[in-house]
């Protein structure tokens, strides 16, 4: 079953780490990707783009509007997501868990629904 693990994080608590803190992170997620690529977990992995980057579209009664910034204005914001393959959910706890971002904000699991 696939799950789509959504990586959140206070902006202040990255921007609070050191270059070297950073650097450190980068190369502990990257190998992390790595780690469940070999184990046969990881279908695709991706870092986002600041939220300041971000546009939020949406449709009412048939007109277009587009706001620049995200939906709603939350302390963590999504930062990435991990798209993997386990059993069940809790090999996909067992996964999330070891997602270095976890230690400075949350993983949120989600099954991909099959259509």
């Amino acid at each position: 079953m696939k799950y789509l693990c959504l990586v959140y994080f206070e902006p202040q608590a990255l921007s609070a780490l050191s270059p070297s803190e950073d650097a450190a992170l980068t190369r502990e997620s990257l190998a992390y990707d790595q780690e469940l690529d070999s184990r046969g977990q990881l279908i695709l992995a991706h870092a986002l783009q600041p939220v300041s980057s971000a546009t939020t579209v949406r449709v009412r009664n048939g007109k277009l509007s587009t706001t620049d910034g995200p939906f709603a204005e939350t302390k963590e914001i999504l930062g990435g997501f991990i798209l993997i393959e386990a059993r069940d959910l809790n090999e996909a706890i067992q996964a999330a868990s070891g997602i270095p971002l976890a230690k400075l904000g949350s993983i949120e699991i989600r099954p991909i629904m099959d259509l």
